[in-house]
């Protein structure tokens, strides 16, 4: 009997995962059809990234999701596989054009996080303000 429970409780979160997987290719597609469709300046997938975002307060979206998320994590060094075989077959192109390319993403990398400690410093309240409200 333990046998059968066990069973029916793994089906149950396949079935729960392939729901949530489910959720997120119907809302990327929706995204898609949408930023195409209206000529929206955003790519589809973050269209419907905010669809999903906004999807997610209903139980019905977010537990089945959940189960999808969880499940990616946990394989989550399997889909790194892909990436390394890349750059192995490519290794002349890393040779070449490596320092660049690492230039490249070191200067992105230090641009994004000013430009977003830029914009947080923008948007949050200041010191005087707070200071003027105590009084």
């Amino acid at each position: 009997m333990r046998r059968s429970s066990d069973f029916f409780s793994n089906l149950d979160r396949a079935v729960s995962g392939l729901r949530g997987l489910t959720w997120l290719l119907a809302m990327q597609s929706v995204g898609e059809l949408l930023a195409r469709g209206m000529n929206l300046p955003f790519p589809g997938p973050v269209v419907g990234m905010v669809l999903l975002f906004m999807a997610l307060h209903f139980a019905v979206v977010r537990q089945p999701v959940a189960a999808c998320a969880d499940f990616l994590l946990g394989h989550l060094s399997l889909l790194f596989v892909p990436v390394g075989v890349g750059v192995m077959t490519h290794l002349a192109l890393l040779s070449q054009y490596g320092v660049r390319m690492l230039v490249a993403v070191v200067l992105s990398t230090w641009i994004g996080l000013a430009v977003t400690a830029l914009v947080l410093f923008c948007l949050s309240p200041s010191k005087k303000v707070e200071d003027a409200q105590v009084r």
